[in-house]
């Protein structure tokens, strides 16, 4: 209800000659609710982004989405282009810019103040996942010769200019971190005391081509909302914020959910995406795949002369395939999601591979059972299966212990297995699994039917 009366608030102000009124409306809104006005109105986009101060325009601009950022820059005049670029924090500005043609950039670049310039082609040159391309070198640094006095009066005085407060970092002569101190150890004692004596030389760095997603591991193990970025040298290049981490791994986290589902990541939100560009995300795994499947034809047709002697046998080829491509689908889920959170490293195979074998049989024995069991009492009742029905349940349930044991393994081994090579993990999808599964499934449903069926129906 208060978004329509929002909306029909900012109608009725757009339609009005004033502009003192439509900018005094904006300045007393909220900041999420002035994008949410961007995304209902896009027509008026520029018009909102003209009547904004710099500093709230900016703090609009950068919790857009991307593809609603580029609408806007492409309306706006090249003077508040310029405003609001340089006024941007260059790790969002740097962001920003990555997503855009190289040609597009090399014009924006071109209406940068020349120290934001600087910046921003710096970051711009480190590798596209690197921490680099998200630090940000607005921070307070210190020296350790400095009383606490100073280094409070030195907050004062350039603070505002920076990414955060919460963390000071305190650097030599030649830029190289020798600490870091959260804000509070300095308001906690006398302001006379020199910054050298509370210094224990510990501190948590990141290097400026660290993996973003290794960042996020660190992040998370530390419990920081900054951490510093140095280079070979040990010199401190810039801080990056634990707003920025959240940013990546939710961007992380939907590209694995992405893959898992059996696609390649999107590079825009799914609405944005251009039809063709989605179905190019899709058909090659969907290619994949469908050949991999095709194996399951040519596994039936190897067994043709037994299905043909057995035609019970062919009733429990769909209950085979799904038990187990269900289980390795599973297994590959839940141990990719460890992956992903560091619960668990390419050194714990064994240690996995141990616990699916147990989980397998566990979970074999009780689908096997099931099996078993609904095999006697369906024969009982309907007289489906003849005078070999324990066998044939036999079959079915030795069988689902073998593809179930089959389909956990693997599941599990599959993303340790991508990752050692250098791979994505969640690249091992669970469309991927399944089918592998499929394949060999059918070749154990078969064996062990050839087993207990030989000289029988076989």
């Amino acid at each position: 209800m208060e978004n329509e009366v929002l909306m029909e608030r900012f109608e009725q102000l757009v339609k009005t000659p004033d502009a003192g009124e439509l900018k005094i409306f904006l300045d007393d809104q909220l900041i999420t609710d002035i994008a949410e006005l961007v995304y209902e109105e896009p027509d008026h986009a520029p018009l909102i982004f003209k009547h904004l101060s710099l500093s709230r325009a900016t703090a609009v601009f950068r919790i857009l989405e991307f593809p609603t950022q580029e609408e806007i820059i492409r309306a706006l005049p090249p003077a508040k282009i310029a405003e609001l670029l340089n006024e941007l924090p260059p790790d969002d500005r740097t962001a920003f810019l990555e997503e855009l043609p190289s040609q597009v950039v090399q014009e924006l670049i071109k209406l940068l103040d020349p120290e934001e310039r600087k910046v921003t082609l710096s970051l711009l040159g480190y590798p596209e996942s690197s921490v680099g391309r998200i630090m940000t070198p607005d921070y307070i640094a210190a020296k350790e010769h400095w009383t606490v006095a100073k280094v409070l009066s030195h907050i004062r005085m350039y603070g505002r200019d920076s990414e955060t407060i919460d963390v000071i970092y305190i650097i030599d002569n030649n830029g190289r971190l020798l600490d870091d101190f959260r804000i509070r150890e300095f308001l906690l004692v006398s302001p006379e005391t020199v910054v050298s004596s509370l210094m224990d030389d510990r501190f948590v760095a990141l290097h400026v081509n660290d993996e973003q997603e290794e960042a996020i591991q660190v992040f998370r193990l530390e419990n920081r909302v900054a951490l510093p970025v140095l280079d070979d040298k040990g010199v401190m290049l810039g801080i990056v914020t634990i707003d920025d981490m959240l940013w990546i791994a939710n961007e992380e986290h939907t590209e694995d959910v992405q893959k898992i589902g059996g696609t390649e990541a999107l590079d825009e939100p799914y609405l944005d995406m251009p039809l063709l560009s989605l179905i190019k995300k899709r058909v090659g795994w969907l290619i994949i795949l469908f050949i991999g499947e095709m194996l399951t034809a040519s596994v039936m047709t190897y067994f043709e002369d037994e299905i043909a002697k057995a035609v019970v046998l062919a009733l429990f080829i769909p209950l085979i395939i799904s038990s187990g491509g269900n289980s390795g689908s599973q297994a590959s889920t839940l141990i990719i999601q460890a992956m992903a959170l560091g619960e668990l490293t390419i050194k714990d195979w064994w240690r996995v591979m141990r616990r699916e074998i147990a989980s397998g049989i566990m979970l074999g024995s009780v689908l096997g059972l099931i099996g078993f069991i609904r095999i006697i009492i369906w024969n009982q009742f309907f007289h489906t299966y003849g005078e070999h029905t324990i066998l044939i349940a036999l079959t079915l349930g030795v069988s689902l212990i073998g593809v179930v044991l089959w389909g956990t393994l693997s599941g599990s081994m599959l993303p340790l297995i991508l990752k050692r090579a250098g791979a994505d993990p969640a690249s091992s999808s669970a469309p991927f699994v399944a089918t592998l599964v499929d394949v060999t499934g059918l070749l154990i449903y078969f064996s062990v039917a050839y087993l207990f069926l030989r000289g029988i129906l076989l």
